[in-house]
């Protein structure tokens, strides 16, 4: 033990900022306090008021988030936004039919006057950011809020912010949005101060076979040989504020627009990547770490897994099926293999050893100081975690077996009795029935699709409820087991499908319009489904928010002990949807013995895969033209290859698709869209040896734009250097 408690004080005498590789999501006001003295001797020509300079036009500036959960990056004096394809695929399927299938063949608006609105579709770009932690304290204290699970919350931070915004800058003006968030598990408060724009427009998009080559197989992998982009554009008032939709806007005028390098990047070259990352969790304790993969991990794959062999049988067999449910299916396998990759990786490089050694820091540290709190708080947690494991386990199930899976376990339902009487009147039962649901079963549902999904996850999570509550007594109650058993009775779900009066209009309307009709409702085998799984999630959630609070605070208190004792400035705060940068270099990695993967790959790659007997791997006779007679312009490699994509040692997650990758002066040379399978595992602990961020090579989006799309007013457009 004496022996243990002395390295554990040596580790942690030796920690430095330099011990953290290339890994990390850093903000950027404290660039010049962190990394840039580092980045600068990789490689990095800018100052730090050159990338981060609020008011004053900076490469910041230039990036934006992009919908609800992606990146993207302004590349012209004219609001023109580079982001992933499929970070756009919704506003593209969305645009797409039969006729007119833009997924298919791809888009390109040859003049402003064709470019494509997308209502519902906003960008936003970070203006400054300011650190509110005192602004805060001072808040609460005036208020005496003194409940964690009130002010770690962004919709009250946000009326705080509100508050700060008036007093510090004024009233509100149209579009400006404000994100106050907690940082280190709300040990430190930062405002963003946004600027939101909802004209976004739709300017050109490659063909799936470009865009999405590979799709699901080569989701995760590298090699990797995806044309992953989709170019957007930003529309303002006349005035240059941010409005809606209007035929009289114009393109936005940016404070600064990335320009773009012709010239590419090498292996070893410093490259920086700005961008929105989601989540990450790389402050956690062993038992964290195992609840992921015992508990969220395994049963996200399991019945994911189930369920996307459904959709895909039936997809397959429809093109137009195909199309409704492409966005769906991708979103599914996207986290499905995330889940897998996390997984392995934690294994293999055995993080809760990891996370055991920086426990032992802390506790160190804890004795060390006379500190107890801090020890105290990692017995807290691993006692929770142990305690809550069912209902955990009975949580993750409901969401990915039935509320992800079962669209008719979403359906809408009538929110009252007050609700009810209202529609006994047949106009307004008819007006409900159109604008809800139908606005829930809307052109991309299909109810052949939803009947064979729901037949394959009512046996799968019936199995796995059974499995993880067996010979255990539940301190709660659930419906839907029983609800589930009733509904398989009838033989291939037709009491859901066949006779539910959601899928009939008329029957809806007469039986919510005649007296007694709501007996008759509530008995709807789909209202059954819908509100049990509903009331049993409420349920679990209710058991399991008894540990929150606690949970909470436990969590704040480890974090408050690992900024004393590491110091903030050696510290990166885990994603939370904020603006990051991240750096590192191109390089290739080893991911098993004997084997290297390179840091390029070209369009040899794409024809060594090409197969048109596949969804995936199919290419369009133009890509093939373009191949074989080398029609690459100037933006092929010295050797006469098409570059493709490109990996980096840079640290990223969700929310980095659509990121920039820029070089050392500050040009545009890629743009993020995926991490290898090897490194997911980097949202726990960051793999110096395997993560790699998985981008587009800049000079394959120039050579589509130029020689797939014609695209020359765009070409024009770009300030492109050499």
């Amino acid at each position: 033990m004496k022996r243990r408690y002395l390295l554990a004080l040596l580790a942690m005498v030796l920690v430095a900022p330099w011990a953290v590789a290339d890994g990390g999501m850093w903000m950027l006001q404290f660039l010049k306090q962190q990394n840039l003295k580092r980045m600068q001797e990789m490689g990095l020509k800018l100052s730090a008021e050159e990338i981060y300079n609020p008011g004053r036009g900076a490469l910041g500036d230039a990036v934006v988030q992009f919908g609800g959960g992606c990146t993207g990056e302004i590349v012209s004096s004219q609001g023109l936004v580079f982001t992933n394809h499929h970070c756009g695929y919704g506003e593209i399927q969305s645009h797409s039919s039969v006729e007119a299938n833009y997924l298919r063949d791809g888009f390109y608006a040859p003049t402003l006057g064709d470019e494509l609105p997308n209502p519902g579709l906003n960008v936003t770009i970070v203006e400054e950011i300011v650190d509110a932690t005192d602004y805060l304290s001072q808040y609460l204290e005036k208020v005496g809020e003194q409940d964690p699970l009130v002010y770690m919350r962004r919709g009250y931070l946000r009326k705080v912010a509100e508050q700060w915004y008036v007093e510090n800058r004024g009233a509100l003006t149209a579009g400006v949005t404000l994100d106050m968030a907690p940082f280190y598990e709300g040990n430190r408060y930062y405002l963003f101060v946004k600027k939101q724009y909802s004209d976004i427009r739709l300017v050109a998009a490659p063909p799936s076979c470009i865009g999405k080559f590979g799709a699901d197989t080569d989701n995760w992998e590298w090699p990797r040989h995806s044309g992953d982009f989709s170019v957007f554009r930003i529309y303002t008032a006349p005035d240059g504020s941010p409005a809606e939709y209007s035929a009289d806007n114009v393109p936005l005028k940016p404070k600064y627009y990335l320009k773009v390098s012709g010239k590419g990047v090498e292996e070893g070259d410093f490259v920086m990547m700005m961008g929105f990352p989601g989540t990450t969790n790389h402050f956690y304790t062993p038992s964290e770490v195992r609840e992921r993969l015992e508990v969220d991990n395994q049963i996200r794959i399991d019945l994911r897994k189930v369920r996307q062999e459904a959709m895909w049988e039936e997809m397959m067999k429809d093109e137009a099926v195909n199309i409704q449910y492409a966005a769906k299916y991708q979103g599914s396998t996207n986290a499905y293999k995330n889940a897998i990759g996390t997984s392995w990786a934690a294994r293999k490089k055995n993080f809760e050893a990891v996370k055991q050694e920086m426990v032992d820091r802390l506790l160190a540290y804890s004795k060390q100081q006379n500190k107890p709190e801090y020890a105290e708080a990692v017995a807290k947690i691993e006692a929770m975690v142990k305690e809550r494991a069912t209902l955990r386990a009975l949580a993750k199930i409901y969401e990915e077996g039935l509320w992800r899976a079962v669209e008719t376990a979403k359906a809408p339902l009538i929110k009252s009795d007050e609700e009810l009487r209202q529609l006994r009147d047949p106009q307004a039962a008819a007006k409900w029935y159109d604008e809800v649901v139908l606005g829930y079963f809307d052109k991309d549902y299909n109810k052949e699709v939803d009947r064979k999904v729901t037949a394959a996850m009512f046996e799968a999570v019936l199995k796995y409820i059974d499995r993880v509550t067996e010979g255990q007594e539940l301190s709660i109650q659930l419906q839907t087991p029983f609800t589930i058993r009733s509904l398989m009775e009838s033989k291939d779900l037709g009491a859901i499908f066949d006779e539910s009066i959601y899928f009939d209009k008329a029957k809806m309307v007469e039986v919510l319009s005649s007296e007694g009709g709501e007996v008759a409702y509530a008995l709807d085998p789909v209202t059954l489904l819908a509100f049990s799984v509903r009331e049993d999630m409420k349920t679990i959630s209710k058991a399991l928010s008894e540990y929150d609070r606690d949970f909470a605070l436990a969590r704040r208190t480890l974090l408050q002990g690992m900024l004393e004792m590491d110091g903030e400035m050696n510290l990166w705060p885990d994603a939370n949807l904020t603006l990051r940068y991240t750096f590192g270099q191109i390089k290739g990695y080893v991911p098993r013995d004997n084997v290297y993967y390179g840091a390029q790959t070209t369009m040899d790659g794409i024809m060594e895969k090409w197969d048109d007997e596949s969804p995936e791997f199919y290419l369009l006779p133009k890509v093939v033209d373009i191949y074989r007679n080398k029609d690459f312009g100037r933006w092929a490699l010295p050797n006469g290859k098409m570059p493709v994509n490109i990996v980096a040692t840079t640290h990223t997650t969700g929310g980095n698709s659509g990121s920039p990758l820029v070089n050392g002066k500050g040009e545009l040379v890629g743009i993020n869209f995926d991490r290898n399978w090897e490194g997911v595992g980097g949202d726990i602990e960051y793999l110096p040896d395997y993560q790699r961020s998985i981008i587009l090579d800049v000079r394959y989006l120039l050579m589509i734009l130029d020689k797939y799309l014609g695209a020359d007013r765009l070409m024009n457009e770009l300030d492109i250097v050499e």
